[in-house]
């Protein structure tokens, strides 16, 4: 198997708005030596120029969706052009009254090129294929739903 690594590094500093608390802005730096720039969303005193935790659970989740329905796309001798997806977190209680993000919806739009074009029977089974074998939607207890956006 494999191991993903991260620093997560914050220091203290003055919230830039509010002088009676601390600013939450941090790094992440990934394994690859890139460094995001996070905080916390900003209906929790974040910066809104910084990714938040619950933007990269989305981002993580759909761009796992993604990378899995392009290899599933390519072992069925598709060739995939494009694809764009506009996902969606929702942050709201969840049945133990905690807030939590309770619903993931992707909305992939995916082209093809070639003489082979799945009907839209096909593409629903190519996102049922990606969902189930993501890593990520494994690792998540959020209900996700996937509607493909045809063009």
């Amino acid at each position: 198997m494999s191991q993903h690594l991260s620093r997560i590094e914050w220091q203290r500093a003055a919230h830039p708005t509010e002088a009676d608390t601390f600013s939450r802005n941090h790094a992440a730096t990934l394994n690859g030596g890139q460094t995001v720039k996070l905080s916390s969303a900003v209906d929790y005193k974040g910066d809104p120029d910084a990714a938040d935790p619950e933007q990269m659970l989305l981002t993580a989740l759909a761009s796992c969706h993604m990378l899995t329905f392009l290899a599933v796309a390519e072992v069925k001798g598709l060739r995939v052009e494009r694809y764009v997806d506009n996902p969606v977190a929702h942050l709201e209680k969840n049945a133990e009254g905690r807030m939590a993000v309770t619903r993931i919806d992707l909305s992939p739009q995916v082209s093809f090129s070639g003489d082979n074009q799945p009907d839209a029977e096909a593409l629903d089974k190519l996102h049922a294929s990606a969902h189930r074998n993501c890593f990520i939607a494994h690792s998540i207890t959020s209900k996700v739903t996937v509607t493909p956006v045809t063009a």
